[in-house]
């Protein structure tokens, strides 16, 4: 009865170069394989005891991260949610700090005082992730405001820094991404609102919990462009970013995306997940963003087996010395429980 009442939309469009470089496409594909392969081995570690509390993943929803990150620069700011530990390896935070937080040690990269919704990396610009939803939206118009103020006060001659806030589409029912969209315009803020419409807010399909499902089209009522992306299709992805940044960039304004995509996984690693038919899973399993990309780039010539090989075993590499490193990194001491609430000299 249920799949009845869920009706599966499916993004039509399908994975091209558009003239990408190869050097783009093994990038992203690294990428995505690397995301991928860390949430995996979170999986583990948190049913054997290594992990404690929710811990969320991101499995199938790597196009989206690495579409949107890959084309940012250094000197840009991400803002993500609870779903956070993709965002910020695509950012450039290294796999061990982000695997050592989750272990709750004292060399992860929030001191192993924030654990998995909290990851944060001030070296890389990466704001945090927020354990309420839409808890994040308020802090990225403020780091986009902070470029503008920078540049138009403080006369800053460096290129004007864009700030990219990740949200799902449970979160756009909320006052804050209103609120937020209305002065972003008003101000003309360079911020990039990325919707990770995975189709599902926990346990409340999206179609069930709006009255207008296509959230793009919430961008009309503000004046800004809203666009709606295939979020399996990383190229997709990437393309319509790259003209988003532009437009922040040059000082246009903002911009609302919606990714169409999906989790693989249950809302969180203690989320039996039964809710969701195996019917709508099964349909967009045989969309795996990191699938299509490793079809495409074979069908096409663009790399071969042997390359695709040692990405793997690279990656691979990278995870389990992220897991050494969080297994012999050492626990926060008890004397420092009040550090890190305020800053230091």
């Amino acid at each position: 009865m249920y799949e009845s009442l869920h009706k599966i939309v499916l993004p039509k469009t399908s994975i091209n170069s558009d003239s990408v470089s190869k050097d783009v496409l093994i990038l992203l594909y690294e990428d995505m394989l690397l995301g991928r392969a860390f949430e995996d081995m979170c999986a583990q570690m948190y049913y054997r005891g290594k992990m404690f509390g929710f811990v969320h993943l991101y499995n199938g929803q790597e196009a989206v991260s690495s579409g949107i990150i890959k084309s940012l620069k250094a000197q840009d700011y991400v803002c993500s949610t609870y779903r956070d530990h993709v965002h910020a390896l695509s950012k450039g935070v290294p796999a061990k700090e982000v695997m050592a937080e989750l272990f709750g040690k004292e060399t992860g990269c929030s001191r192993g005082r924030g654990g998995s919704m909290h990851i944060f990396s001030a070296k890389h610009n990466f704001l945090g992730g927020f354990a309420f939803i839409g808890e994040g939206i308020p802090i990225a118009i403020g780091a986009a405001f902070q470029s503008v103020y920078k540049k138009q006060v403080l006369l800053d001659k460096s290129l004007l820094s864009v700030t990219v806030c990740f949200f799902g589409d449970g979160t756009t029912n909320n006052g804050q991404f209103f609120e937020c969209l209305n002065m972003a315009v008003l101000w003309k803020l360079p911020i990039i609102f990325v919707v990770e419409n995975n189709q599902w807010a926990i346990g409340m399909a999206h179609h069930r919990s709006t009255s207008s499902p296509e959230i793009y089209k919430k961008a009309q009522a503000f004046g800004l462009p809203g666009i709606e992306v295939d979020g399996m299709d990383v190229l997709a992805v990437r393309n319509v970013c790259i003209k988003a940044v532009e437009r922040a960039r040059n000082g246009q304004g903002p911009t609302l995306i919606e990714a169409l995509t999906y989790r693989f996984r249950g809302h969180s690693l203690a989320d039996p997940d039964e809710l969701r038919s195996q019917y709508e899973k099964n349909a967009w399993l045989a969309r795996d963003p990191i699938k299509r990309l490793k079809k495409f780039m074979l069908n096409n010539s663009l790399v071969t087996i042997d390359e695709l090989s040692k990405i793997d075993i690279k990656i691979k590499k990278e995870i389990d010395n992220a897991v050494d490193f969080a297994l012999s990194s050492p626990e926060p001491n008890i004397e420092d429980l009040k550090r890190y609430l305020f800053a230091e000299d």
